[in-house]
């Protein structure tokens, strides 16, 4: 496989998480952006206007109440519209292991009251203290509360067996599809039968094992193409296919177009929807 190095694009500015390891800035979607993939967490919360924001080529509409959650390495998109956002940024390392998969909220009344405020005194804050031990103690905390607010929004029942298996499935996936497509090479590393992990697969998202390992693959595919310089066959190589022909012909099936033409189509504006036969969960 080979090594060639990712050379991310990113045009989309926000302000980086700080000396902290949380940022705050706004939005205000004048401008259409291509597409690109930041190494930190995103909470866009909408205050005005109405415009799309594109999360893995997967357009959501968005309204005053809105919340998105973006995370590190996904392809965002903001299109030319009248969006005017609050954003809050921050590391990897403080997203703690029980972040929730939904990523789109629509708040209202006391929801959407309380995550405001979250939002507005971590603004405050980040601007008015200078960093420091307490400060910095200070703006995680209140980044805590607005992540656990956003958990009490999200609350499930806990997960079973087959859930904490697809759970953990998702978690080697991420790590390895750049090197394995088998769900035998899965199965293995998680102790369990592929019939077992094809049924967790099935439970949680209604599509077997092997066609979450494709969708996966397929997402990295589009998110490469979209927001990176690199070549078609670099794509390829990066994601394990040797042969440029047979990249494409794994990309035509799962995404519907050849890569050229869904390059082409991704620089584009957002569309709300997502250029491809299905949508890749995660």
């Amino acid at each position: 496989m080979s090594t060639t190095a990712l050379r991310p694009e990113t045009a989309i500015t926000f302000r980086p998480p700080g000396w902290a390891g949380v940022g705050t800035c706004g939005l205000d979607a004048t401008s259409a952006q291509p597409p690109s993939r930041l190494p930190y967490h995103i909470l866009l919360l909408a205050t005005a206007g109405h415009g799309t924001v594109e999360v893995d080529f997967f357009g959501q509409t968005c309204r005053p109440g809105t919340l998105l959650w973006i995370r590190p390495g996904q392809a965002l998109r903001i299109g030319r519209n009248g969006l005017i956002a609050s954003v809050v940024t921050f590391d990897q390392r403080l997203a703690g292991d029980d972040e929730p998969l939904r990523n789109h909220w629509q708040l209202r009344g006391e929801d959407e009251d309380a995550v405001i405020n979250e939002f507005s005194q971590l603004a405050v804050d980040c601007e008015r203290h200078s960093p420091g031990p307490v400060a910095a103690e200070l703006l995680r905390h209140q980044l805590r509360v607005l992540l656990l607010r956003i958990a009490l929004m999200t609350s499930v029942a806990p997960p079973g067996p087959e859930s904490q298996t697809y759970g953990r499935f998702r978690a080697l996936l991420e790590d390895g599809h750049q090197h394995s497509r088998r769900v035998e090479d899965y199965a293995d590393e998680l102790g369990c039968s592929v019939r077992t992990l094809t049924r967790a697969c099935l439970g949680a998202t209604g599509r077997t094992a092997k066609q979450v390992v494709d969708d996966r693959v397929a997402l990295e595919a589009r998110r490469l193409l979209a927001c990176t310089p690199l070549s078609v066959a670099e794509v390829g190589r990066h994601l394990g296919f040797p042969e440029p022909t047979n990249f494409g012909r794994f990309f035509h099936r799962e995404v519907g177009m050849s890569p050229g033409q869904f390059r082409a189509e991704a620089s584009g504006e957002p569309r709300g929807i997502i250029p491809a036969q299905r949508q890749a969960t995660d």
